[in-house]
């Protein structure tokens, strides 16, 4: 052994100057030709700042054996990729699990590695999850052959597994705690030594009796500085390397200086020791982010919550009986059986049974729902007191709530603009303690303090940006867990920003202010006939129909009629009594009867008509009917002074009577994709600030002209892919709580931007003037991040209603 490192992995080098490749104008040494190859490579790429960033040694490249790569080849079989790819309309996408990752440093290379590659659209790493995100052109590059990229590097890539990650962030938490822990006894300890000497509760000590408080302070912190504190020092030797300052720098700057001048003064002799105030620094600032990422994993934004629910396996009927198989394996047209209690495993319809599904993780509607033959049940759901059997429409990747997560995922690594702007404040902030507490201490040592390094460390620990750099994502976080417990997904990083500020909410009317279902409006009778007696007659014909319009009549109490025939384009007819039953629109009838239809009250509607021999029974107006809670929805946000408006490519005078029934302040009808976009530009162009809520294809260009679109939960996957939100449940009043929640998070993030940069502003001159000790600023500086989370948190609960001022209502 050389007693050289290698350059890649850090490992020892056998024999020095056997393995070595130029770098940078040097030579260096390398453990393995592995090593070495995997330099080249990064050398080759222009990708050497990699070992400029990272903060520790990358893992030495393991060569891929035979079977290790006839394994990732299987991933190239469409059967398995059923469970981790979907198709998009850019390309193929997988979720995948990195291991190996030991820094930021590591991140920026796989990205830039694989985006270098052909076929390869896009490829990102979250940090705090190690979950990526792979977008590529399988007609280009087969997935594993990017696999085998990775592994070349020195890394592992793997398809994602809920309980793989569920295992990762447990035991992340429980290391999180167990530091905690430690900070908090040795807190405990030093403080129970520091405080009878600093208000003088105990005098006359001799200077051997203080020495051993000191040498049993030292022991105590010890452990406090080199485990619980050793997240700030890797994370501020990777800010130092990368040039890019966060709050870990003055936090591992002052835990590290007051740790050896206590050292110091504990071996040599001197005035103060700071171990009191080191370990009360590092519990309390542990303590606020342990806060922080509980809030962080509440809110499911890893997903990891969501893809829990959906099982593993599934109870598939067959001929032959029934059978346990992979979930993701089902086809589409699979039956599966749902036992009682059990969850569903598939996005599908119902085709036997009866029985109440709770779907609150999905929709946010806690209460059960009865379901029935014929009805949507989505993956997620849970089975109430019967069995029901489903026929699959989509499985694995491609159910709802796999899309669900994978919207979160998106939400989580996006910032918005504010959490941005947070970011480059206390950036600013770090750069500037930094270079303001040295000037503090030269300047109270020229004065001729000998408290100046008690001072200087003050500066350091009370200014450090803590609060500042949690203002924000925390309470992010908290507001999209209360939304999607509601039932609205937002989407998009900026969505909760954006919402805040919308003055104006546009329409769509089918299956948006509308159920998208036609309904039965009124009846009306002829000759005689009873409404009811009609409506029973028209049941029993069109039970032998699957038309959209036969679904309004099938809920009415129906004799069996004998005999039925299907008209296409026309209607039904069938036997009663010896007589021809005729139900369809109004030629139709007339043909099969020979008479014409009596004068009858006008109708906006579809119009049905019934007939039974040449007699004229009744005329039934179908419609789409406004949303039961449409109207409310539509008066609250008047309340609030939004505005709102219709567009609707239907016929004006139905869209104008959806207007009138819900109280839409303004309708257009009959506006093609191009026209509704146009409306949406004049009103920019106006200074307005516009949420656009849709549920059709016809609807992409005029959502995607507003400042923020909303999808609702039945949409079309493509709509609701380009939407900023989903409305899950589908309820227009959620709109208004999502609106209400927005203005909330606006208020509270301006709060605890305002308490941050007022409480670090304040601070700095009174721990530069000498007026604050370091263990109360180490109080100080925790409070402030505690005050600050613990504010954002109120989030995640139902806040007062807040209004903008009115704007008017066009009618």
């Amino acid at each position: 052994m050389s007693g050289i490192p290698c350059f890649h992995c850090g490992e020892p080098v056998s024999v020095a100057g056997e393995i070595t490749l130029e770098v940078d104008g040097h030579q260096q040494s390398f453990c393995c030709l592995g090593c070495r190859s995997v330099c080249d490579l990064i050398q080759s790429e222009g990708l050497e700042n990699f070992y400029q960033h990272r903060t520790t040694p990358a893992i030495t490249p393991k060569p891929l054996g035979r079977t290790e790569r006839e394994r990732l080849e299987l991933l190239d079989h469409e059967l398995v990729q059923q469970s981790f790819v979907i198709d998009t309309p850019e390309g193929r996408e997988a979720q995948l699990m990195v291991s190996g990752i030991t820094c930021a440093a590591c991140i920026w290379l796989l990205e830039r590695h694989l985006e270098k590659l052909p076929g390869v659209i896009s490829f990102s790493i979250n940090h705090s999850t190690q979950r990526a995100r792979l977008l590529w052109d399988s007609a280009q590059v087969n997935l594993s052959a990017l696999l085998i990229a990775v592994s070349e590097l020195g890394y592992r890539a793997r398809p994602y597994e809920a309980g793989e990650h569920e295992e990762a962030l447990h035991k992340e938490k429980k290391q999180a705690l167990i530091r905690l822990c430690v900070a908090g006894i040795g807190t405990v300890q030093t403080m129970m030594l520091a405080m009878p000497l600093y208000f003088e509760v105990i005098s006359g000590l001799s200077e051997e009796f203080i020495q051993v408080f000191r040498w049993f302070s030292l022991l105590v912190a010890t452990p406090v500085v080199f485990y619980s504190a050793k997240p700030f020092f890797t994370n501020a030797v990777r800010d130092i390397r990368s040039r890019h300052l966060t709050m870990d720098v003055p936090v591992a700057v002052a835990i590290g200086f007051a740790y050896l001048a206590s050292g110091w003064v504990t071996l040599f002799g001197g005035d103060e020791v700071y171990f009191e105030s080191v370990c009360m620094f590092t519990f309390f600032l542990s303590l606020g982010r342990y806060v922080e990422m509980q809030a962080r994993y509440k809110a499911g934004l890893t997903g990891s919550a969501l893809v829990t629910l959906q099982p593993a396996v599934a109870t598939q009927q067959t001929p032959d009986g029934l059978t346990l198989v992979p979930s993701h394996q089902l086809k589409p047209g699979d039956l599966v059986l749902v036992k009682p209690g059990d969850t569903v495993p598939v996005d599908g319809i119902i085709t036997a049974g009866h029985s109440t599904l709770n779907e609150a993780a999905l929709t946010g509607e806690y209460l059960p729902e009865s379901r029935e033959p014929g009805d949507q049940v989505h993956a997620g759901g849970i089975n109430g007191e019967s069995p029901l059997t489903v026929r699959v429409e989509k499985a694995g990747a491609d159910t709802r709530l796999s899309g669900i997560m994978r919207v979160l995922d998106r939400v989580q690594a996006e910032k918005p603009k504010v959490a941005r702007m947070a970011d480059r404040i206390a950036k600013l902030f770090v750069s500037r303690v930094l270079i303001i507490a040295p000037l503090v201490w030269i300047g109270w040592r020229l004065a001729g303090a000998d408290n100046a390094f008690d001072i200087m460390l003050s500066v350091l620990v009370v200014t450090c940006p803590c609060a500042l750099s949690l203002a924000t994502p925390t309470a992010i976080t908290s507001a999209t867990m209360y939304l999607r417990q509601l039932g609205f997904l937002p989407t998009r990083g900026h969505t909760l920003e954006s919402l805040a500020t919308v003055d104006t909410v546009v329409f769509d009317k089918t299956g948006t202010l509308t159920r998208g279902e036609l309904a039965l409006r009124q009846v009306q009778a002829f000759n005689g006939w009873s409404k009811e007696a009609c409506l029973q007659l028209a049941a029993g014909l069109e039970n032998h129909s699957e038309h959209p319009i036969a679904k309004v009549f099938q809920d009415a109490d129906s004799p069996a009629l004998p005999q039925v025939i299907s008209h296409t384009g026309g209607g039904l007819t069938g036997d009663v009594n010896g007589q021809r039953a005729v139900i369809g629109h109004q030629a139709f009838v007339e043909e099969q009867t020979g008479t014409q239809a009596p004068p009858h009250a006008s109708m906006d509607g579809i119009t049905v008509w019934l007939a039974l021999g040449q007699q004229w029974l009744a005329c039934f107006e179908l419609d789409d009917e406004p949303r039961p809670e449409a109207k409310a929805a539509i008066q609250q946000l008047h309340d609030m002074g939004i505005r709102t408006l219709l567009l609707s490519g239907d016929r004006s005078a139905h869209v104008q009577r959806i207007a009138a029934a819900t109280g839409v302040g303004e309708a257009i009808g009959q506006a093609s994709p191009e026209d509704k976009l146009a409306r949406i530009q004049a009103l920019e162009a106006e200074g307005r600030s516009i949420m656009m809520v849709g549920d059709g294809l016809n609807d992409l260009p005029s959502m995607a002209g507003a400042k923020v679109s909303v999808a609702m939960g039945n949409a079309a996957d493509l709509t609701q892919l380009r939407a900023d939100g989903v409305l899950l449940n589908g309820q227009l009043t959620q709109l208004i709580e999502a609106i209400h929640t927005s203005q909330r998070t606006r208020r509270i993030i301006r709060q605890n931007m305002y308490w941050a940069l007022g409480y670090n502003l304040s601070a700095l001159p009174a721990a530069a003037a000498g007026l604050v000790p370091p263990w109360l600023a180490a109080i100080g500086m925790s409070l402030s991040s505690l005050i600050v989370v613990l504010n954002a948190l109120r989030l995640s609960k139902p806040g007062t209603p807040a209004t903008i001022s009115p704007q008017p209502q066009t009618t």
